[in-house]
């Protein structure tokens, strides 16, 4: 260890003898409890982490310590009166902060709720508001002055300072891959985020059934399930850099605001006088007649408006630092927030037919999203 009051960082040796200390610890800990360590596999981890936990917390200290002015080059090249004699007397660097560890909640949080919006659109709640609109203006339904008639006048009437339809549908393009509107100038579509979503969410959901599978044909139940925690990591981390590269921009300015938006069309359609014109129980009935009577479409609405839940839940799981967690005891626990919401997401993305079954969680080699999410009508 570096002696303070000779000088202000840890020389070359002096970690490689730290290392090797820290080893022959490890090492000892796990001869001393070899019967332990055969009755509870899980003190194994436990003392892995309590050594690589000591040799983290050096690093530490020595990135908050001021180094020499010339960062040991000086005595690293033997020059000046604190010239190293030795080379095991030269400054060593600490590590750099690891990428992963650096991330922005908040444009995570930000590209969940797009996901969440963008599942809305494709359902049609904004176009089935338009239309109510468009008949309400040309009188031929029964509307006049309810609730839903006022809002239907006041829909549009901050239409200019709005996101466009068009806006919205290339913020889809750039931050998930999805529709099939030109990119907007200079964007790149984000081709790889259907693949990496349906993976991550695949892996969530194989963990867990593994688990399931283990605590039926395990003497020991509370024992840590046989899955893979490095895998879900890892399928993790490369959806949550996908996203980071793809969620810069406007996408948080326009996501509060059409987030209002979709407030403004359900209000809408929650109306007393809409639901009466349809004779619908509530405004998901409205959705669906409107899009059955005017434009001839069926749309499977439940396993849309699961996939906008669960969907956004999981991806606001990425943007904390839950998935760093090494502890398969404490990684597992918080993992279990989003089980239910990725098993959920999966089986209505296969229901329509936008996600592979489960032996088959591997991105498409063309990086394009599946046939249902490339156009929105």
């Amino acid at each position: 260890m570096p002696n303070g009051d000779d000088k202000k960082y840890a020389s070359e040796s002096e970690l490689q003898d730290l290392i090797g200390r820290l080893e022959t610890l490890r090492a000892a800990l796990v001869e001393q409890n070899a019967s332990l360590l055969i009755q509870n596999p899980q003190f194994a981890e436990t003392i892995n982490k309590r050594i690589n936990d000591l040799l983290e917390a050096f690093e530490q200290a020595e990135r908050l310590k001021d180094p020499p002015r010339d960062r040991g080059l000086a005595s690293l090249s033997g020059i000046g009166p604190d010239a190293a004699i030795q080379f095991g007397e030269t400054r060593m660097a600490p590590s750099v902060t690891p990428y992963d560890e650096i991330i922005t909640p908040e444009r995570i949080n930000a590209i969940s709720d797009l996901y969440y919006i963008y599942q809305h659109e494709v359902i049609g709640v904004f176009k089935c508001a338009l239309k109510l609109q468009e008949l309400f203006k040309a009188g031929v339904v029964r509307l006049s002055d309810g609730a839903g008639a006022y809002r239907l006048y006041q829909y549009d009437r901050r239409q200019v300072l709005r996101y466009t339809q068009m806006d919205r549908q290339q913020a889809y393009l750039r931050a998930f891959g999805y529709t099939a509107a030109p990119p907007a100038p200079s964007a790149v579509p984000n081709r790889q985020f259907h693949g990496l979503f349906s993976v991550f969410v695949g892996q969530v959901a194989r963990f867990f059934r593994d688990k399931r599978i283990s605590e039926v044909m395990r003497e020991r139940a509370s024992d840590p399930s046989f899955g893979s925690i490095a895998i879900v990591r890892r399928a993790g981390l490369d959806l949550r850099y996908n996203l980071k590269s793809f969620s810069y921009g406007h996408l948080n300015v326009m996501r509060v605001e059409t987030m209002q938006l979709l407030e403004e069309a359900f209000q809408i359609l929650e109306a007393d006088d809409i639901k009466k014109l349809f004779g619908a129980d509530n405004s998901w009935d409205v959705i669906e007649d409107v899009l059955r009577r005017y434009f001839r479409e069926h749309v499977n609405v439940s396993p849309r408006s699961r996939m906008a839940i669960t969907g956004r839940e999981a991806l606001r799981w990425l943007g904390q630092a839950h998935i760093l967690k090494t502890s398969r005891a404490e990684f597992e626990a918080l993992l279990m927030q989003i089980a239910e919401p990725c098993e959920e997401w999966l089986t209505s993305a296969q229901t329509l037919g936008i996600a592979a079954r489960l032996p088959n969680t591997v991105p498409p080699k063309t990086g394009m999203p599946p046939a249902g999410e490339s156009v929105i009508s």
